[in-house]
């Protein structure tokens, strides 16, 4: 992981690298759009759900808005999001790294002068982090609308108001995007630090996937919880007035 750090910062592509980053690209951001925007969508008419249903009780809908805006981008889509992408991609980096690994695909490379970090890790590695933002915006816009869909149909809150008590500011969004970037590098470098180490026959493939996928996931939410008590421990709860 630290090499592939030191190596990003003085990477340059070539023509075939270029390539391959593109479709890691591809792959990560196209390929993984489709279940994030479902999953983010049902997963904000879910939390409305319940929390709107409380709240009612409380004759607190006014606040509906504010909490589930500031829930959304705080946490729960980088988090969501960076779940997926574990899931899909990093499984995925790992099971195919850890495959050329087994089958000495990855010695080739070394008899043809091609640096394996460089070839396989560095592309995978910057596809992440510049698409697993991008994917955490659509995610969060996806459970921001069907929060006001679900708020509006079930309980008659007019999208106005919701969007009225809405509190984020531009500064929690710096924040939802650095968090996607540092679950993206995680992402990345877990998955191909499992893939590279891997040794052994076939059996071996599906142990360094199932390891990466939950050392990726341990180390998400650790992180997320150090990054939310650093960025937000000092913020003004919605509650005070």
């Amino acid at each position: 992981m630290i090499l592939a750090l030191k190596r990003l910062f003085s990477f340059s592509m070539s023509k075939r690298q270029k390539y391959h980053f593109l479709s890691q690209i591809e792959i990560m951001g196209i390929g993984s759009l489709t279940i994030v925007l479902l999953t983010a969508f049902f997963i904000g008419m879910v939390f409305t759900f319940q929390v709107a249903k409380e709240f009612s009780y409380l004759n607190a809908t006014n606040l509906v808005g504010s909490v589930l805006t500031m829930t959304f981008v705080r946490e729960l889509s980088p988090v969501l999001t960076a779940v997926i992408v574990t899931g899909r991609i990093g499984s995925a980096f790992t099971a195919e790294i850890a495959t050329m690994k087994v089958t000495e695909q990855i010695d080739v490379l070394y008899v043809l002068q091609a640096n394996p970090i460089n070839y396989l890790v560095l592309p995978r590695v910057l596809a992440c982090l510049v698409m697993l933002p991008l994917l955490n915006i659509f995610a969060l816009a996806t459970s921001i609308a069907s929060s006001i869909f679900v708020s509006s149909i079930l309980y008659h809150i007019p999208p106005s108001v919701f969007l009225d008590s809405s509190s984020i500011s531009i500064l929690d969004f710096v924040y939802s995007s650095f968090k996607a970037l540092v679950f993206g590098l995680i992402i990345s470098t877990v998955s191909c630090s499992w893939g590279l180490n891997s040794q052994g026959g076939a059996r071996s493939v599906g142990k360094s996937t199932t390891s990466s996928v939950v050392t990726s996931l341990l180390c998400i939410f650790m992180v997320d919880f150090l990054l939310s008590y650093f960025m937000f421990h000092t913020s003004v709860s919605v509650f005070q007035v």
